[in-house]
C-alpha cells in the first residue's frame, strides 16, 4: 500500500512544486510506482510533468466533486515517468462546491484509498495556503514533507505550518506526521543558509533530510519543457539532488523494487 505524502508549505516560492514532480521522477527512476497528486488549482505540477491542463477530459474537480473515480482520473505522464491526478483552474470550483457538503474534508482520503494499492508512493502537491484543498490533502496523507529555504522569513513560515499540521491533528487526521524537512535553494556559501539549516537539524534532528536541493538553473528551465530536470538534464545539480533524495527517502522506509526500471 503507497505511503501518501502531502508536499506543503504555506509560504510561496520555496520549490513545493519542483520537488513534487522532481522527487516523483526520481522515484520512478528507481523503481517505485508513483501517483502524483495535483492539488493546486494553478495546475502548475500538471504541466511540469508534460500534461496539457487546458485539455483535461477529467480533472480534480471531478474527482472531489464525485463526477468520476480516482481510477478514471488518473494518466499517465509518459514523458516524466509516473502517474498523475491532473488538475487546473476548475479545482477552484470544488471548493464551492464542497462548502456545505458533509465530510468534505475526507473525499481526497477516501477517493485516494481505491488506489493506493497500486503505487508505492503518492505524492500530492499542495496549494500555498489553508484552503479547503489543503485540509483534504492533509487529512488524505499519512506526512507532510516541507519543502523550505534556509532564510529568516521561512522559519516564520514553518512556525505556521507546525501550528496546522497540529489542527489537523486534533480534528480529521490523527496518525499525521512529519515526513522530512527539505531544504531547498541551499547556498552553502551563504552564512545565513548555515545558521539556519543549523536551527532546523537542532530542533528536527534526523526529520531534516541530508539531501539538500541547491540552486540550480536547470531546475528553472525544465518545467517550460513540460519534464522533470532527470528527463531534461540527468547530470544536472538539480537532477542528482532529486535523486539522492529519492534514495534518502527510500532507505528511510525500505520500500522494495515494484516496477520496472525508468529509463533516464
Amino acid at each position: 500500500m503507497a505511503r501518501v505524502i502531502a508536499v506543503t508549505n504555506q509560504k510561496g516560492g520555496v520549490g513545493k512544486t519542483t520537488t513534487c514532480v522532481n522527487l516523483c521522477a526520481s522515484l520512478a527512476a528507481i523503481k517505485r510506482r508513483v501517483l502524483l497528486v495535483d492539488m493546486d488549482p494553478q495546475g502548475n505540477a500538471t504541466m511540469g510533468s508534460g500534461i496539457d491542463k487546458s485539455g483535461l477530459a477529467l480533472s480534480g474537480y471531478d474527482l472531489l466533486t464525485k463526477q468520476a473515480t480516482a481510477a478514471e482520473v488518473i494518466i499517465p505522464a509518459e514523458a516524466s515517468g509516473f502517474d498523475i491526478l491532473p488538475s487546473n483552474g476548475d479545482l477552484t470550483a470544488a471548493e464551492v462546491v464542497l462548502m456545505n457538503e458533509i465530510g468534505r474534508e475526507h473525499r481526497l482520503r477516501l477517493a485516494l484509498n481505491t488506489v493506493r494499492d497500486n503505487y508505492d508512493y503518492i505524492l500530492i502537491d499542495c496549494p500555498p495556503s489553508l484552503s479547503l484543498l489543503t485540509v483534504n490533502a492533509l487529512s488524505a496523507a499519512d506526512t507532510v514533507l516541507i519543502p523550505m529555504q534556509c532564510e529568516y522569513y521561512a522559519l516564520e513560515g514553518l512556525a505556521a505550518l507546525m501550528n496546522t499540521v497540529e489542527q489537523i491533528q486534533e480534528t480529521v487526521n490523527p496518525a499525521l506526521q512529519i515526513e522530512g524537512i527539505l531544504r531547498t535553494m541551499y547556498d552553502p556559501r551563504n552564512s545565513l543558509t548555515l545558521d539556519v539549516s543549523s536551527q532546523l537539524t537542532e530542533y528536527f534532528g534526523d526529520k531534516v533530510y541530508k539531501a539538500v536541493i541547491p540552486r540550480n538553473v536547470r531546475l528553472a528551465e525544465a518545467p517550460s519543457y513540460g519534464l522533470p530536470a532527470l528527463k531534461y538534464d540527468r547530470i544536472s545539480k538539480g537532477a542528482i539532488a532529486y535523486l539522492a533524495l529519492a534514495g534518502e527517502m527510500v532507505r528511510r522506509h525500505g520500500t522494495p523494487k515494484t516496477s520496472p526500471a525508468v529509463a533516464v
